[in-house]
């Protein structure tokens, strides 16, 4: 690790400001206001200058500037790049229905299945952004200083998202009957996160209920911690430490799994190993405290948006008959139902439960019912173009095209283009002939973001990032680890995981779920 890794500042008063109730905070992305913007030169500040605080974003890459001026024939070449129809809408044949879009592959053709990834790996990765990032303020195409930007998580993997500020300061998190324990409800058949009379869910972060597979994410997060609960107890620890043992049991097997599945998996054994062993050369803070980048919340790991496909089956048995429950990531045919017919959260319904053998692989008879990822490429399933305005986030505006949004992302933070970070890093340098036609250089001077998705396909056949991209990934995930006081790799580098898993001292998503009581075998319901 290059450097002296300082102690973590901990969040003291920015903490104070932050929203933990669905409904309470601002929307996911910010309002939206489409315009030129400052110049970059405007933007320089002495805070900029300084160490970027915690609780703020920063650059990774401060000396490049950004990669195609902020005007108005460059906003509306990223927004017809980005439009519903574009070059990169997957064109997914939505009116044969979910079901068929999954089960017969002619439907898919411009959604080829990841074979080294599960289903899962999206909506797993969704996770992990919402524990190290939120940004409210900034606005969509108008140019703001990352430096005066709060980020409303703790920049680190620590799940804030789960435990919010802790028992004190966030009460309605935690089981009243036993304070010790996360607050966990019924969906009717199965677990649910504990939600007001509205629907509205009672979590430390509202984008934990945008869709029905995090939303089943965050109940099996809150399951695990009192499984972990359960067995400290069981071990004789004091009362007055079962908590602490318990989310420090809980984190730690969090972390390494982060690492040593999901990290491998996204950017490949040999770049995580790199990593760790030789040191970070790009997503250096010190002496600072550990902040998220720019160049990785805006742009680069925006790439698991390329992984959702258009529908799943959320479980085998969930209707009314018995039958499995499909649906599209979002459909408007579901706005204002109380039991929709897509796989948006913010509901509570008898069918409305995750069946993670759809997700994971849980090996043996389990095998059969797995599904697999999308690949990473420049291909966006066509839902998610038309999102619902709530799943943007609360007050939000148009556009609703997923794409258009990521792209306009670029000019609110001047981030560089994907070949200046490539040519910096000593890695191929792609051109992008299909961004020619826009006449304003984007085929040279292409946004992170695509470069990314573009890297990924024609360099690692969109199995994994690339090497822009995958060390952008990697380098600030193991990043925020080192320089985080508590975490596993800076407090305890020589953890290996001790709760039951199917292999000793491995510990994956599918041992968490299982520990936690959410996987098939504990669901009794027919093969």
């Amino acid at each position: 690790m290059a450097g002296k890794t300082p102690k973590r500042a901990r969040p003291g008063p920015a903490l104070g400001r932050r929203t933990f109730l669905t409904g309470l905070g601002a929307g996911t992305a910010g309002a939206v206001a489409i315009g030129p913007g400052r110049a970059m030169a405007d933007m320089v500040s002495a805070e900029a200058a300084a160490a970027t605080p915690a609780d703020r974003f920063g650059r990774m890459f401060p000396d490049l500037g950004p990669f195609i001026p902020n005007d108005a024939r460059r906003q509306a070449a990223l927004t017809d790049i980005g439009k519903i129809g574009g070059i990169m809408d997957a064109r997914d044949p939505l009116e044969v229905g979910p079901v068929l879009l999954i089960t017969d592959p002619a439907n898919s053709v411009n959604n080829p299945d990841n074979t080294t990834h599960t289903a899962g790996t999206t909506f797993l990765g969704q996770f992990l952004d919402h524990d190290m990032t939120f940004d409210t303020t900034s606005q969509l195409g108008v140019t703001t200083s990352p430096e005066a930007t709060p980020n409303n998580r703790t920049p680190a993997l620590d799940l804030d998202s789960v435990y919010g500020r802790g028992r004190a300061a966030d009460p309605q998190l935690y089981d009243p009957a036993d304070p010790v324990k996360l607050r966990i409800e019924s969906g009717g058949r199965f677990e649910d996160v504990p939600r007001q009379s509205n629907g509205t869910a009672i979590i430390a972060d509202p984008r934990n209920d945008e869709n029905l597979m995090i939303s089943g994410l965050q109940a099996a997060m809150i399951k695990f911690h009192n499984a972990v609960v359960d067995r400290v107890r069981a071990s004789g620890t004091p009362a007055s430490a079962v908590f602490d043992t318990a989310r420090r049991t809980v984190t730690h097997h969090y972390q390494w799994m982060i690492v040593n599945e999901f990290l491998v998996q996204i950017c490949g054994q040999s770049l995580v190993s790199s990593v760790l062993q030789q040191g970070r050369r790009w997503y250096r803070p010190e002496p600072g405290p550990a902040f998220i980048p720019v160049e990785f919340q805006g742009a680069a790991y925006r790439f698991g948006h390329s992984m959702v496909r258009p529908s799943y089956r959320a479980n085998r048995t969930g209707n009314a008959d018995g039958s499995a429950f499909f649906g599209f990531i979002f459909d408007p045919a579901g706005e204002g139902q109380a039991d929709p017919v897509d796989l948006r959260g913010g509901r509570r319904a008898r069918r409305r439960f995750i069946g993670w053998e759809t997700f994971f692989d849980f090996g043996g008879v389990w095998t059969q019912h797995m599904r697999r990822n999308k690949i990473i490429d420049t291909r966006i399933s066509t839902p998610l173009f038309r999102l619902p305005l709530g799943a943007i986030g609360a007050g939000a505006q148009p556009p609703i095209s997923l794409a258009t949004r990521n792209l306009l992302r670029h000019l609110t933070w001047s981030i560089p283009a994907g070949q200046l970070i490539a040519q910096r890093m000593g890695n191929q340098v792609l051109h992008i002939p299909e961004l020619a036609g826009y006449g304003v250089a984007l085929e040279n001077h292409t946004p992170l973001w695509y470069y990314v998705l573009a890297e990924a396909e024609r360099l690692a056949g969109g199995r994994t990032l690339g090497p822009t991209g995958g060390r952008i990934v990697a380098e600030v995930f193991i990043g925020l680890l080192q320089l985080d006081a508590n975490s596993y790799l800076r407090a305890n580098p020589a953890f290996r995981p001790s709760l039951p898993s199917r292999q000793a001292g491995q510990f994956g998503m599918v041992d968490l779920l299982n520990f936690a009581g959410v996987g098939p075998a504990t669901r009794n319901e027919p093969m």
